[in-house]
């Protein structure tokens, strides 16, 4: 409770109200829940409350797989939080660092910390050398399940469950429901309680807007977003790791100052470039989907999508990086061609249509928004230069 209150939480989630009660009364859970809805704390605060009356006999009693590095990290900073005036001990385990890293994560599984959040391959990586055992583990903890399986974790996730102690208590999260999941809930979880957050919308201090436009109108019009607009932190998210690459570049040309996060990077320079946009030294971060979610990051004043996301619930984790904690914001995002039905997926999970802004005339003709025509070949359609679309003067809501 001391934890708590020094980390300044008052109020339980839905979530929280809903799966902290079974927790503890040791049922299997399966919840729907998104990045935001306090999740995390909603499994970490029962399972430290039930490791505080274990004996800490050097042996691995809880753990929680997770997706990506920058996940495994920020769990293992709230678990801190949360059990710094307890016992409990914790320790992450995550790819991508050195040899020296590798050792201390080893001493730590070998001798024993009573929480381990990891990610699948790494935690393969120890295993598969043979030095390590889980006999009195006690709770297994899924979080973003979905991404996992997204990521083609399903076979790890399942050799590492067959290492582990047939009695223990198994927590599932995961914010979209598909039938993968279904099918891997039968695999892993006993009879669970299920909890079902609902999708939240956008919150409503998020002004939302769009550009209809070319591919090659992209980075000039986001040169000019960047250079009218004042911003302490602008998030801009990008579909590769080579479209993150090449904006990036092509903003630190013009003189912005920003930086690049995406899986390539080494995990201690990806870590440095968190820091420094958290803390304000970088004011703009052009990132693959890796921040989209688990990367909690506060007073970001403008999320830009470069391109539309895959999912239609990326696109709500994805804008939900701003107007956090009742600040406003601002969410942009720019629809090519080839991107018109995803972006009208979108619009119907929203249940409104997404304002779209005109382009400067200078940029020259844009492409017309009509998400309901099927566009494999946009070119042959409408003509290689934007013909049926926007032309300079024109209306930028002009219907086929």
């Amino acid at each position: 409770m001391e934890g708590i209150e020094a980390i300044g939480y008052e109020t339980a989630t839905p979530v929280q109200v809903s799966a902290i009660p079974a927790i503890l009364e040791g049922r299997d859970i399966i919840a729907s829940a998104q990045t935001g809805t306090g999740k995390t704390a909603a499994f970490l605060l029962p399972v430290i409350e039930k490791l505080m009356a274990m004996p800490h006999d050097n042996q691995v009693k809880a753990m929680v797989i997770v997706p990506t590095r920058e996940l495994a990290l920020q769990i293992d900073q709230q678990m801190e939080g949360f059990s710094y005036y307890t016992k409990v001990s914790s320790i992450a385990i995550y790819g991508g660092t050195d040899g020296t890293v590798f050792s201390r994560e080893k001493q730590a599984l070998t001798e024993g910390a009573d929480l381990i959040v990891c990610t699948p391959g790494r935690l393969m990586a120890h295993m598969n050398m043979g030095y390590i055992k889980f006999p009195e583990l006690k709770f297994l903890i899924l979080d973003e399940a979905d991404r996992m399986l997204d990521m083609g974790f399903n076979e790890d996730i399942l050799k590492i469950i067959s290492f582990l102690p047939k009695q223990r208590q198994n927590l599932m999260f995961s914010a979209t429901m598909p039938s993968k999941i279904r099918h891997l809930v039968k695999q892993i979880l006993n009879n669970p309680v299920e909890i079902n957050i609902a999708m939240s919308k956008p919150a409503e201090k998020i002004v939302q807007k769009a550009y209809v436009v070319y591919d090659t109108q992209k980075i000039p019009l986001i040169k000019m977003l960047l250079k009218e607009t004042v911003m302490k932190r602008v998030l801009i998210f990008c579909s590769t790791k080579e479209k993150t690459r090449q904006l990036y570049h092509e903003l630190k040309k013009t003189g912005i100052k920003a930086e690049e996060i995406h899986s390539t990077l080494e995990q201690a320079a990806r870590e440095n470039v968190i820091i420094r946009f958290k803390s304000g030294d970088i004011p703009v971060l052009v990132a693959t989907d890796i921040v989209s979610r688990g990367i909690d990051i506060e007073d970001i004043d403008m999320v830009i999508n470069y391109d539309v996301p895959h999912d239609a619930e990326d696109y709500i984790h994805r804008i939900g990086r701003t107007a956090r904690a009742s600040a406003e914001g601002t969410a942009v995002t720019f629809i090519n061609e080839r991107d018109q039905q995803r972006f009208g997926a979108i619009e119907t999970l929203l249940e409104r249509e997404v304002e779209k802004s005109a382009v400067p005339e200078e940029y020259g003709e844009t492409p017309v928004y009509n998400p309901k025509i099927r566009r494999k070949d946009e070119k042959r359609k409408f003509g290689g230069k934007g013909k049926g679309g926007r032309k300079p003067g024109g209306s930028d809501r002009r219907k086929v």
